[in-house]
């Protein structure tokens, strides 16, 4: 470990060989901080907090600090974060509460940017984009490869689903299917993330066959329960399908019409 001399790491964390922590920055007890990761200057980590492999944390972020949720009074909660995350400057991730599971999570290889927040028992998971100020409650997860645009922000419980993208100044307060593309206030659906699906590798047929269930749910008129269940049908066949019919057949706030 190589700590700038104005850093406060407390004796009981355990931080791996090489990893690299910021002048000013404060380290609790509790924290875990993985090999290879690099946390800024005036950088706080709290709490019963891990940090995987290879991390970047930039100034001013604060990681695993108490839930901003009344009902809290102090339950050992978590916070836990995999590889590879950059988490750019005033990010503030809070740990989870007992009404929930515990524990606020965020998976591997994600971008949070300047100013982005992540409430109580939110679960993140892997390569999503935050983008400037996009802002979540509790309890809400977001799914991979998911895109939140500057200025978001999510109701509690709503759930993103992977390759969703929500565009800047959006307010989410229902769920966002996969594959979709959502803006406005309240966000509605506005066709398919199609420059996403590229970008992850999707092929030309597949991103036709995700239009066609689009299209299916939003476009042909169908109640949500038969356009489900065509979806469904559809996903025997079409891979591409299953993460929109077993988003579509999970309990929610309901999807974003």
């Amino acid at each position: 470990m190589r700590a700038h001399p104005s850093a406060i790491v407390a004796a009981g964390a355990k931080i791996a060989a090489g990893v690299e922590i910021g002048p000013f920055t404060v380290v609790g007890p509790e924290v875990t901080v993985g090999e290879g990761s690099v946390i800024g200057a005036h950088v706080v980590l709290a709490g019963r907090t891990t940090l995987g492999r290879n991390n970047r944390v930039f100034a001013f972020a604060s990681i695993g600090e108490i839930p901003q949720d009344r009902k809290y009074t102090g339950e050992p909660t978590r916070t836990l974060i995999g590889d590879e995350n950059v988490i750019r400057e005033f990010v503030s991730i809070n740990a989870g509460t007992s009404q929930d599971k515990g524990v606020t999570t965020i998976g591997n290889g994600n971008w949070l940017l300047a100013y982005s927040h992540v409430a109580h028992d939110c679960v993140i998971g892997n390569r999503t984009t935050f983008s400037n100020n996009a802002q979540l409650a509790g309890h809400v997860i977001v799914d991979d490869d998911a895109i939140l645009g500057g200025f978001v922000g999510v109701h509690q419980f709503c759930r993103i689903g992977v390759h969703a993208m929500v565009a800047a100044g959006s307010i989410v307060l229902q769920d966002v299917p996969p594959y979709v593309t959502a803006a406005g206030y309240p966000a509605k659906p506005h066709g398919t993330n199609n420059e996403g699906l590229r970008r992850s590798g999707f092929s030309p047929d597949q991103i036709l066959v995700i239009k066609r269930a689009y299209k299916t749910l939003y476009r042909s008129q169908l109640s949500l329960e038969v356009a489900r269940g065509q979806i469904v049908a559809d996903a025997q066949i079409a891979p591409e399908l299953r993460p929109l019919a077993a988003f579509l057949e999970t309990p929610g706030r309901g999807i974003i019409r």
